[in-house]
């Protein structure tokens, strides 16, 4: 049996198409067979919403009368620095990025009210945003300050850019120290307290197709309520990592650098968010269509959450000083049921991303297909494999002279 994304576009367009969420296909394989599921079902959708800090967007705010080069200078956004050095008047505002006069870890924990990923949001919502910029001056650009409200009504352009998202599996964060701790995975307890992981599990959209084997350059996915598309590999991208015997990494692996129109996304789907004692970012909706081309890539979506195994990593000592070590390995099921065993002790667990969400995502997309609203693209290229030879190296730091 095999079919072509062309072939199931056409019975998307007739209407004809059969689409279930990765959720379903479990059930239906385990009643039906891989065999047989394969021959009904054209595509399984997939979904994801969490934390993802390498998010950001740019924007073309259009020319002020007279001309100002914000490139060279400063540029904020409701007091948030954005990146000006691109243009005249192209912008880069990214997830991380905080007000100059946030006082970040000074008084530990930082609370971290409001920065970049905010800021997105507040765009995505169609709210009027502060700009503020300073330029030196230029003959053809001789204006050196700008305050004024914008609107993503009214720009030009707002193109969400996040070059590492969707993470395929990541690490099950803990904390063997004597002290609490604040991490990017969340609040930690001491003398492993509690545990927290990132990952929707059977419904994220890498761990359904875990060789990249239709997830590529070019796919077109549901970002942030509107429609996107995977323009890259993500960075950290990390194919060559341990894996299952059915091939699902137990190791934080490949990633997706994505892209999409800001104008068509929903505050829903994009949502600032605050980390205690670490920073801002940005919490991204994500769905993925996985085209069922064979058995073999149906086979692939059938995961089940006892099937993933997370790393469990100490954020105390081994994360920060870039050891290999784990305390242990875990599944998702088990994760998912609220607490695990680890070192003798039984750990309470929770999830930074939402599996509800998640499930929302693949329903939305599934209805999007099966409606004739959204059509498959063919990837113009894969993702790196495996067997492309890519790793994630640490920095090769040499002293300055």
């Amino acid at each position: 049996m095999a079919k072509t994304i062309a072939e199931i576009n056409e019975k998307i367009k007739k209407g004809t198409a059969v689409v279930v969420t990765a959720e379903e296909i479990i059930g239906i394989a385990r009643d039906k067979g891989i065999k047989k599921a394969a021959q009904e079902v054209d595509v399984v959708t997939t979904g994801t919403f969490g934390p993802m800090c390498s998010s950001g967007a740019y924007l073309n705010t259009g020319h002020a009368k007279p001309r100002i080069k914000f490139g060279g200078g400063r540029v904020s956004l409701n007091d948030v620095p954005a990146y000006a050095g691109l243009a005249a008047v192209d912008l880069f505002i990214g997830a991380n990025a905080l007000p100059d006069d946030d006082p970040r870890n000074k008084v530990h924990p930082g609370e971290f009210n409001y920065g970049g990923g905010h800021v997105i949001e507040e765009l995505a919502a169609g709210k009027d945003i502060r700009l503020v910029a300073t330029a030196y001056g230029t003959d053809c650009y001789p204006r050196k300050r700008l305050e004024t409200w914008i609107n993503i009504k009214d720009i030009n352009e707002a193109i969400l850019f996040n070059i590492r998202n969707a993470y395929q599996n990541y690490n099950v964060a803990a904390n063997t120290s004597d002290t609490t701790i604040y991490t990017y995975m969340g609040v930690l307890r001491a003398k492993l307290g509690n545990i927290n992981y990132a990952t929707a599990g059977q419904l994220s959209p890498l761990l359904n197709d875990p060789y990249y084997k239709t997830i590529g350059i070019g796919t077109k996915i549901f970002l942030g309520g509107g429609t996107g598309f995977v323009a890259w590999h993500g960075t950290q991208h990390n194919p060559d990592v341990p894996r299952t015997e059915k091939g699902v990494p137990t190791r934080g692996a490949g990633a997706l650098a994505v892209i999409g129109d800001l104008k068509q996304m929903s505050p829903r789907w994009l949502v600032g968010t605050s980390m205690l004692g670490y920073g801002t970012t940005l919490t991204v909706g994500i769905g993925v269509p996985i085209p069922i081309l064979s058995e073999e890539i149906l086979g692939y979506t059938t995961v089940t959450d006892d099937e993933i195994l997370g790393a469990v990593v100490d954020y105390a000592k081994d994360y920060p000083n870039l050891k290999a070590d784990i305390l242990g390995e875990v599944s998702y099921a088990q994760l998912r049921s609220g607490k695990v065993k680890l070192k003798g002790k039984e750990v309470p667990t929770a999830s930074l991303s939402s599996y509800p969400r998640a499930v929302e995502i693949a329903n939305v997309l599934k209805e999007w297909i099966a409606s004739g609203k959204f059509f498959l693209t063919e990837p113009v290229a894969p993702l790196p494999g495996v067997e492309s030879g890519i790793t994630f190296k640490p920095l090769k730091e040499r002293p300055l002279e």
